[in-house]
């Protein structure tokens, strides 16, 4: 392992991590994983085969232990599904302020590449629309989505602080709906939640009128656009940038798409839209594009007949 590259990913075993995980040892890297599977699962990692690999399980928002040289630092961990808003508030709160230093200092000791994962949710209910990395936001600070989004608008602010104050590479990528394998069937977003109910021959449960819109990115182009940024010279240092699908379809919409790929007699049921779930979403790409040369190349289709099998063989299994 001596010479090699070696990159920390926290939440290494969550949905997003587990594919990160695979690409940077793909490429190679050293890799090691901070977990401690509150909403990351061992099963993500289990294919793992390697001994450039390492998992250990830890939770972010204390200090670290002494992981050796390390030269790039994945900060992927916090739960973020808003089933988990209400019932771990506190600990999202935590591992995106508490956390966020530790991987900082990390960096900091390091001299590493910090990679940090901020969300679309900083920008709130948006009034600006599609959304570019120059907007805003317009997030209720006191609401019940407001523990992951200020949150994450803080691990914004701190890595910005630690980039001027001590001159650590920090590089933001905020993240738009992406889906797909090794996401939980009992996730609690819209398309694990969709998927699993539909494989289960239930109603899908459509919240509001349907009439919100979300633009999904498959994990695969999401996880190429976040490398693409890491491995880009050191004039993206700083630099935040929206990484998901151009492509914006209604939640309704969506539902009967889930429909057609699983073949179901499920049909649709409406039950009162979450207090806050934003109505519009979907980002402007043109600073990745310039930046990158990244687009998403996986249709929504296609996209989720992948995950349905995935999903459909997890939930066999568990029969």
């Amino acid at each position: 392992m001596m010479g090699r590259p070696h990159a920390l990913v926290t939440g290494g075993a969550g949905f997003v991590g587990s594919h990160l995980v695979d690409s940077l040892l793909a490429d190679g890297y050293q890799v090691t994983s901070l977990d401690n599977f509150g909403s990351g699962r061992a099963t993500n990692l289990e294919h793992v085969d390697s001994e450039r690999f390492r998992s250990l399980d830890h939770d972010v928002s204390e200090p670290f232990p002494d992981l050796g040289p390390v030269d790039s630092v994945y900060h992927f961990a916090s739960r973020a599904s808003p089933a988990d808003f209400e019932t771990h508030a506190v600990e999202i709160a935590r591992t995106n302020s508490l956390g966020t230093a530790n991987a900082l200092e990390c960096a900091r000791e390091h001299d590493a590449t910090v990679i940090l994962a901020s969300t679309s949710e900083v920008y709130g209910e948006p009034e600006v629309h599609p959304q570019p990395e120059s907007y805003n936001g317009n997030v209720t600070v006191r609401g019940p989505r407001a523990p992951y989004d200020e949150s994450k608008r803080f691990s914004e602010a701190l890595a910005v602080a630690y980039e001027q104050q001590y001159g650590v590479d920090t590089r933001t990528v905020r993240i738009f709906n992406t889906y797909g394998p090794r996401m939980s069937p009992t996730d609690g977003r819209v398309i694990p939640n969709f998927v699993s109910q539909a494989l289960r021959g239930d109603d899908l449960t459509v919240y509001g009128d349907g009439s919100q819109t979300r633009s999904f990115c498959y994990v695969s182009d999401l996880v190429a656009g976040i490398r693409a940024f890491a491995d880009a010279p050191t004039d993206a240092a700083g630099e935040v940038l929206n990484v998901g699908s151009p492509d914006e379809v209604t939640i309704s919409a969506l539902a009967e798409l889930v429909l057609e790929v699983i073949e179901t007699d499920s049909s649709v049921r409406y039950e009162p839209l979450p207090q806050d779930d934003p109505t519009i979403r979907r980002p402007d790409l043109s600073r990745i594009e310039q930046l990158l040369e990244w687009t998403p190349t996986v249709d929504l289709e296609t996209g989720l007949e992948r995950t349905v099998e995935a999903f459909r063989d997890e939930l066999d299994g568990d029969d």
